[in-house]
């Protein structure tokens, strides 16, 4: 037994002892870490899916379609260094429309929107999914605080040179707010631009899926495409299913056969 005011053992003293037990605290730490991570996982999993699924019924209306868009992911290269990950809406195994994300900078930072948009490029309906505009102003463009993000839906578009796609000061037909003009003016270039991709690139959004994909696939990755909130497009969830793949090659290939 040490005594009051003799040494304490030499070992205690060096770097190796303190090592050791700095490694036996991680090791416990990281053995807590992996238990508490294997009791949410599915629960995690579980509300992505659902939070997926409720986005996406906002923006496809249940009555045109039946299956569940969630199912059906496909994944549109649009480029070497660029693709896309839209939601195919189908009935009987025809494609009908589909929902995708696309972002514009707001007034204070980036506006996440999720679009439904049919295959004659009307739009169905269209949500905010996340944005930092200022509260009570620019705010308005959330569902839960006005309808004006409604008056989209219908919408659809003659040209890239279509003047009504522009807020009303800009001479256009959609409303601003007041006090705030630049956070309608994105949300309303955002929905153009979404609608511009859908006509540009109409021949995917029209392909049919693998009727065993949107029939028995996995509930696809809700960390894809949409969160990446629908990052609607959690990698942690380990969702997975398979993924239609189609290039910009395809679709020309698909336009050729169609016009033969």
């Amino acid at each position: 037994m040490i005594g009051k005011g003799r040494l304490k053992p030499s070992y205690t003293q060096r770097p190796a002892f303190f090592a050791g037990v700095l490694g036996m605290m991680a090791a416990i730490s990281g053995t807590l870490l992996a238990m508490g991570f294997a009791g949410t996982e599915e629960p995690i999993r579980q509300r992505l899916l659902e939070d997926l699924q409720a986005s996406l019924s906002q923006v496809l209306p249940a009555e045109m379609h039946d299956n569940d868009p969630s199912r059906t992911r496909v994944e549109l290269q649009l480029s070497e260094a660029e693709s896309l990950s839209f939601y195919l809406a189908t009935l009987a195994n025809e494609p009908v429309a589909a929902a995708f994300e696309v972002a514009e900078e707001g007034y204070s930072g980036l506006i996440r929107i999720v679009m439904g948009v049919g295959l004659d490029g009307q739009v169905l309906g269209v949500r905010v999914l996340s944005h930092t505009e200022t509260p009570g102003l620019g705010d308005k463009i959330e569902i839960a605080k006005d309808d004006w993000i409604e008056s989209f839906n219908g919408m659809s578009l003659e040209g890239e040179d279509d003047r009504r796609w522009a807020v009303s000061k800009d001479g256009g037909q959609f409303d601003q707010f007041s006090g705030a003009t630049i956070t309608p003016r994105a949300v309303v270039k955002a929905v153009k631009k979404g609608l511009l991709l859908h006509r540009d690139n109409q021949p995917a959004f029209a392909k049919q899926p693998l009727l065993d994909e949107s029939a028995t696939a996995a509930p696809s990755d809700p960390s894809v495409g949409i969160d990446s909130a629908l990052e609607l497009n959690g990698a942690a969830a380990g969702i997975s299913a398979p993924v239609t793949q189609v290039s910009q090659a395809s679709t020309q290939a698909a336009v050729a056969e169609v016009s033969k």
